[in-house]
């Protein structure tokens, strides 16, 4: 597994209980897709849309390292990544 696919793999899998698991992927394809829930296996992820696409799709599946961003559709603090793992970048880190 690529580092991308580890990193992804590591949030998803880490995603915080009080964040509603829905959003935005960007996938390396430039296709935006949002989702109403996840579920992942190995690799892959599987995301979940409220609606249909142009074609009738309601699931994705796409490989980990497909994706680009993820973006976050719901008003949260930072407090709520932060339970997650993320944090403020230290001074010492930036000298580096």
């Amino acid at each position: 597994m690529d580092t991308t696919s580890e990193n992804w793999l590591k949030f998803f899998a880490g995603w915080p209980s009080e964040l509603p698991r829905r959003g935005l992927v960007v996938s390396s394809y430039q296709e935006q897709i949002p989702f109403e829930n996840f579920l992942i296996r190995d690799e892959i992820i599987l995301l979940e849309r409220r609606s249909p696409d142009a074609l009738g799709a309601r699931k994705v599946l796409l490989q980990l390292n497909q994706i680009l961003a993820v973006k976050i559709v719901d008003p949260v603090g930072l407090s709520v990544f932060e339970a997650a793992g993320f944090s403020e970048l230290c001074s010492s880190a930036m000298a580096n």
